[in-house]
């Protein structure tokens, strides 16, 4: 596990000329997403994470709602 880690660079430096994607996740107490960018390999790297605790109000929202609310907290961060 830790030549894994040690080994390659787990953060990519993004280049806006690549395609990228936004995996979101979110349960009754938290969200998380994670930015992805197709690299040179066309494999799919880590450029960035986030995860968020919910208030008592947003654990009240819909699954769509919270999965859309981890899209507006990456493009705030």
């Amino acid at each position: 596990m830790k030549t894994v880690f040690t080994s390659r660079p787990l953060l990519v430096v993004p280049n806006l000329n690549k395609e990228f994607r936004v995996k979101a996740n979110a349960s009754n107490f938290a969200i998380g997403g994670v930015l992805f960018i197709k690299y040179e390999d066309n494999k799919w790297r880590l450029v960035a994470y986030i995860s968020k605790s919910l208030n008592e109000t947003e654990q009240n929202y819909e699954i769509h709602d919270k999965e859309m609310l981890v899209v507006i907290h990456y493009l705030e961060a």
